[in-house]
């Protein structure tokens, strides 16, 4: 299963959500892979502690690749050699790298969107595929959802964000219809939620009363988050019992079930 995380607006806890969920089912025993598209890197940061320097060793290196055809006509390399392990078990990373926002025009510019499609359609080491993404819809980002069998959308209950959240869904839709016919919106995942206040109670209300697949399960606020973040350990190795925690194990065993 491949599932892509994806939302244009930032800050919205993309990269957060993608590992957490890659660890719990890494701890479940699935040989798990978190794909991290995002140039500031986050995801990669948080799973390895650092961030690889030597762009060789992260897909920026299989990108390259797409822009280098050897004289036979194939493709130079592909994801397997720069796939690298992380401290947790069943627990693997692509990481990124800056070298991707240079590599972006030319990309785009010879048509290379299907190409990581393509690769994963190989690969067949995982379970599970986590697919990072940037606060944007460009090439990276459109590859991951040409790429993933389902999307989750993180929300984090904000008028803003809610205006945002129709222009996605368009998008999603765009791409479903244009590139990937098999892309299923799994749900949108309501994050930053505080139960207490009323603004996010009644926005989560209507986006149910509108028909959006809003998914059950919850997501709080916690300092527990970005200490997690500091420790470079996703929730289930940092803190096992907090409520934070419990909470995406519960986001997991839904989109699961």
């Amino acid at each position: 299963m491949r599932r892509v995380i994806f939302n244009q607006k930032g800050g919205v806890g993309k990269s957060t959500i993608t590992c957490n969920l890659a660890a719990i089912s890494a701890m479940e025993g699935k040989r798990t892979l978190v794909i991290d598209l995002d140039i500031q890197g986050n995801a990669s940061q948080y799973l390895s502690g650092q961030r690889e320097n030597d762009s060789d060793k992260t897909i920026a290196h299989f990108f390259k690749g797409c822009l280098s055809l050897n004289l036979f006509g194939g493709q130079a390399g592909g994801l397997q050699d720069i796939i690298h392990e992380t401290p947790f078990s069943n627990l693997f990373l692509l990481p990124s790298h800056p070298d991707l926002e240079a590599l972006q025009g030319r990309l785009e510019s010879r048509y290379k969107i299907f190409k990581l499609k393509e690769e994963l359609d190989k690969l067949e080491d995982f379970d599970e595929i986590y697919i990072d993404t940037p606060p944007v819809l460009n090439f990276y980002s459109q590859s991951a959802l040409i790429a993933a069998n389902k999307c989750l959308i993180p929300f984090d209950c904000d008028t803003f964000a809610r205006q945002a959240l129709y222009t996605l869904m368009q998008t999603l839709s765009e791409v479903k219809a244009d590139h990937n016919e098999n892309l299923e919106i799994e749900g949108i995942i309501v994050n930053q939620y505080q139960s207490q206040a009323n603004l996010p109670k009644q926005l989560v209300e209507e986006l149910i009363a509108e028909g959006l697949p809003v998914l059950n399960s919850k997501i709080s606020p916690s300092v527990k988050v970005r200490e997690s973040h500091s420790e470079s350990k996703p929730l289930v190795h940092y803190a096992p019992n907090h409520k934070l925690t419990s909470e995406f194990r519960e986001l997991h065993k839904e989109i699961h079930a």
